[in-house]
């Protein structure tokens, strides 16, 4: 899911002005910037082969090795796990490297390895539930070091001015991913079965890792010197909970996230059983999200040029809501059902994507260049943790209360995060004007 703003953008920090000048063809649009096109194609393949193993995996468990419910959830748990764990720590550990890109390879490397396991172990006859949730944990703590050196790296390979405009790419990469992901895993299981599915990841980090190897722009970070591990983490902590940007954008980023969970935990129940919705058509809905998120960020980019990353944050947060009250209150007709679910869902896509491009330009933007990783493993941190608090919220008041009363609380929930957003520097001040000389 970031210094008192005002209406210009501060100048980059000393720091930060030294790496920009190793950036190159800086004036050029991001997409003839070859570093930038290697790291956006990285992430799209990365993603899209994780995609596949969100279906692969699972279907591995269930149909291969007769996972019971309570096996399902440790393998389902196992992805959130190394982010509360290691999510703090990785950002302090970002903050001390004079390069990230090594890391990033590095990680990308074992994600390969581990997953190239579940294959091969499902060939040599020993696959086994415990197998799949090392695995699970193996690519979730690379997963967690990977995103805290990617965040400060695209500092790197970007200037400054264009930044907006790389998080809108590499957020867009998500949406590519979310499109095509899904497909790919159900043609690829079905040719070829679930554990070689696998496979298509294994080949996707490894894609990845080789074209970031090809990135040639120079990183030279100046690091803080660092105090201890906690003491880095704690660093990370008070900047993130103290700067009143930074602040703001961390409370939204997790209200938004725990009510959406609260809401994805019934979403599927209510879908199927209350709108009547059939399962072959969720999955499109789902990615028309998904073509409503690359349009966004296409949106976004000249957005943000025009009026600026804080007002598009502004009025982007205002939507929110939307979708989850529609479905809350809609009602008619299947076609009727279907045409409001799938615009909702689209411009929605679409939403999310120009809040999460504009919090990471504001974020990047707000912190200085030695703590960025450890903000923004603050960041993670916490909007990633806050999910399974909100997903047992949504199960536990769906039994109390019903499935529809938990969709309506969602939707107002998530309106409170504009609370935080509007209340915070980045809503324009307006100066009074000045008084009137007294007359003689």
């Amino acid at each position: 899911m970031k210094r008192p703003l005002r209406d210009r953008r501060p100048s980059p920090a000393p720091a930060d002005a030294s790496v920009s000048t190793s950036i190159s063809d800086s004036a050029a649009p991001l997409r003839k910037q070859r570093d930038y096109r290697l790291l956006w194609t990285a992430r799209t393949i990365s993603f899209t082969g994780t995609e596949v193993s969100k279906l692969a995996i699972p279907l591995t468990a269930v149909t291969l090795l007769t996972a019971s419910p309570s096996e399902m959830g440790v393998l389902t748990a196992a992805a959130f796990v190394p982010a509360l764990l290691f999510g703090l720590q990785s950002g302090a550990i970002a903050d001390r490297l004079i390069r990230h890109r090594p890391l990033m390879i590095a990680c990308e490397l074992i994600s390969c390895a581990a997953a190239l396991a579940v294959p091969l172990a499902w060939l040599f006859g020993v696959l086994n539930i415990l197998w799949l949730v090392v695995v699970a944990l193996v690519i979730g703590t690379a997963g967690v070091l990977f995103r805290a050196a990617n965040f400060p790296h695209v500092a790197s390979v970007v200037a400054p001015h264009q930044r907006t405009e790389a998080m809108a790419g590499l957020q867009a990469s998500y949406s590519v991913a979310s499109v095509g992901g899904p497909g790919l895993a159900g043609l690829l299981v079905q040719v070829l079965t679930a554990p070689i599915a696998v496979l298509a990841e294994a080949l996707s980090f490894l894609t990845s890792a080789l074209l970031l190897r090809s990135i040639r722009t120079p990183e030279q970070n100046e690091p803080a010197p660092s105090r201890g591990m906690w003491r880095d983490v704690v660093e990370g902590l008070h900047t993130s909970a103290t700067h009143p940007v930074l602040r703001a954008v961390l409370g939204a980023g997790v209200t938004i996230n725990f009510f959406a969970m609260t809401y994805t935990a019934v979403y599927m129940l209510y879908m199927i059983n209350t709108l009547e919705i059939p399962k072959g058509l969720i999955g499109v809905l789902i990615a028309l999200s998904g073509l409503g998120g690359l349009l966004g960020a296409w949106i976004t980019t000249r957005m943000a040029k025009k009026y600026g990353e804080n007002r598009v944050l502004l009025f982007s947060v205002l939507f929110f809501p939307i979708e989850i009250l529609a479905v809350g209150l809609l009602t008619g007709p299947l076609w009727w059902k279907l045409a409001a679910l799938a615009i909702t869902g689209f411009v929605t896509g679409g939403i999310v994507v120009a809040f999460a491009t504009c919090m990471g330009a504001i974020v990047l933007r707000e912190t200085s260049p030695e703590l960025r990783g450890r903000v923004n493993a603050t960041m993670t941190f916490a909007v990633q943790g806050v999910l399974a608090l909100g997903g047992l919220t949504g199960g536990l008041l769906a039994e109390l209360a019903g499935i529809r009363p938990v969709i309506l609380v969602s939707a107002v929930g998530i309106a409170l995060s504009t609370i935080w957003i509007w209340a915070s520097p980045l809503r324009p001040r307006h100066a009074p004007p000045p008084a009137s000389l007294p007359t003689t």
